[in-house]
Parts: C-alpha cells; structure tokens; sequence
C-alpha cells in the first residue's frame, strides 16, 4: 500500500511540473518574448562618445563627475589619473529603457496567460474528484502557475494591482475550500 501511494504522489508531481513546463512552452511558442539584441544593437567597433552632444546623439545618458580626476589602477597596481573618468556616456540608456519597457508589457501579458491557465487548471482538479491524482496534479499545478506568474511580473507590477491580485486569489481559494470541504 505504501509504494501504492509513493507512486501517487510521484504521478501527482509530475502532473504539476508537466502542466508548468507545458503552459511555458506553448505561451512562448505563441508569443515571443522581447531579446536585448532586437533593442541594443551590438557594434563590432564601439567608439565611446567623448562628450554630452555626441552621447545623447546615439541615445546615450552622459554622467558628469565634478571634482579633479580619479586616480585608476592598471597593471601591477600602479595608479594613473585620466580626466576621462570623470566623464562617461552609457550609450544603451536608450534602448535598454525601450527594452525594458517591452519586457514588462511581454511579463505582464505572460502574467494574465498564467493566471487564466492555472485557474482553469485548479477549477478542473476540483471538478475531478473521482480520479485523486490527476485532481491533486491538476490543482497543485494550477496553484504553481500562480506562483510562478506572480514571481514573473511581481517587481514590475503597481502596488494596487498587487492587493486586487491578492485579494481575488485568497477569496478564490477560500471560496473553493468552502465549496470543497462542505460536502
């Protein structure tokens, strides 16, 4: 009886971790997640813009340090001081910004296909009560895909949207419990 209900619990695992990697694969098959490339475009030459002007000119932020040079350790240890230091241009201020933007947008989305598929997932585990495992996988899968979107989007996401998340996910659940655990 008890390799019975090890080989349960092995099949209930495997449910959830199939149905995750499944809902991943078939979202990124279907929509395509934003690359750093298709934003900041590699140069095999990179020439530093060595002032304000010729930065912002190919959407660079330029950081000034006031004050006298810094000293700079090269070699064996021995200082140098360069006035190009204290200046500098991040030329992928830009783009990093424009691809930033989209990988929120791209998280965001991911997050709403995630929460839709694991509700389904957890409303079909509850329904299939006959058959232990597969509700068990099913619902515990579901559950981890809301983990996994909430950990996806939670840093890019607006504190009130957070609360609302929250807020329907517990009352859902408690909702269900009620419902389950009733009869």
């Amino acid at each position: 009886m008890q390799t019975k209900s090890i080989l349960k619990w092995a099949l209930i695992l495997g449910i959830v971790i199939v149905l995750n990697l499944f809902f991943y694969y078939a979202t990124s098959l279907v929509y395509k997640e934003p690359k750093w490339e298709d934003f900041c475009q590699q140069k095999q030459i990179n020439i530093q813009p060595t002032n304000q002007q010729a930065c912002l000119a190919v959407g660079g932020a330029w950081t000034e340090s006031p004050g006298k040079p810094m000293p700079v350790t090269v070699g064996e240890n021995r200082p140098i001081t360069s006035n190009s230091i204290n200046s500098y241009c991040d030329q992928t201020f830009t783009c990093q910004k424009n691809y930033q933007e989209a990988r929120d947008l791209y998280n965001r989305n991911v997050f709403l296909v995630l929460v839709v598929l694991g509700a389904i997932s957890l409303v079909v585990g509850f329904f299939l009560v006959d058959f232990s495992a597969v509700s068990l996988g099913l619902s515990f899968g579901g559950v981890l895909s809301f983990i996994i979107a909430s950990i996806r989007y939670w840093s890019a996401m607006q504190e009130y949207l957070r609360v609302i998340i929250l807020g329907l996910a517990l009352a859902t659940l408690i909702a269900l419990a009620i419902k389950k655990f009733k009869e």
